[in-house]
């Protein structure tokens, strides 16, 4: 006798919801510039995403400020010491521009 269900699911078992739940789709692709700049990133830095971690949270708290995901703490998120990566590639560009 089998317990499975269909497809090897487990019958009688609750399913357990996402950690953070479910967001909508960008449907009005109301964060597709912050989105573009992103992926961008990853390509021209052969998908090292530390590199491109100022944008991947510039993507979220755009999706935030449109509620299209719940308003967290970035630091919840993994986002600590994002800013300090920010001003510091800001000062490597000013000086060599100067």
């Amino acid at each position: 006798m089998s317990t499975g269900g269909a497809f090897g699911g487990n019958r009688g078992l609750r399913p357990i919801p996402p950690e953070k739940g479910i967001f909508p789709l960008d449907h009005l692709h109301e964060c597709d510039a912050e989105k573009k700049e992103y992926l961008g990133c990853l390509k021209s830095s052969a998908h090292k995403s530390e590199q491109c971690r100022h944008l991947s949270k510039k993507y979220l708290e755009c999706r935030m400020a449109k509620n299209l995901m719940a308003k967290q703490d970035m630091t919840e998120l993994g986002f600590s010491g994002v800013n300090e990566l920010d001003s510091t590639e800001d000062k490597n560009k000013e000086s060599i521009r100067h």
